[in-house]
């Protein structure tokens, strides 16, 4: 059975990458018309995405990389943003 949730009940959950990585803290919820289309991610205190992105305060998950949402939000480790050392290291 499929269980609904509100959107707003999401904002400051946890996120976790499916290799159980803390990633950040859900900041926002970024809409269409009729759905979610994605997550604006806090990179908080002690993350994996705060010690990649350094003094970037996040990112933006699409909708399509969340695998489950209930007391924490799971999500590809896909999303996990990948520097080369050309690149700069910032959002």
């Amino acid at each position: 059975m499929l269980r609904t949730k509100r959107v707003t009940e999401s904002y400051e959950m946890r996120v976790f990458t499916d290799t159980g990585d803390y990633f950040g803290d859900v900041e926002e919820a970024i809409l269409s018309q009729t759905k979610v289309i994605g997550w604006r991610v806090r990179a908080s205190r002690n993350s994996v995405l705060s010690k990649l992105l350094g003094s970037a305060k996040g990112v933006v998950v699409p909708h399509q990389l969340v695998k489950s949402v209930g007391d924490v939000m799971i999500i590809s480790k896909a999303a996990m943003p990948s520097y080369t050392s050309d690149e700069p290291a910032s959002v």
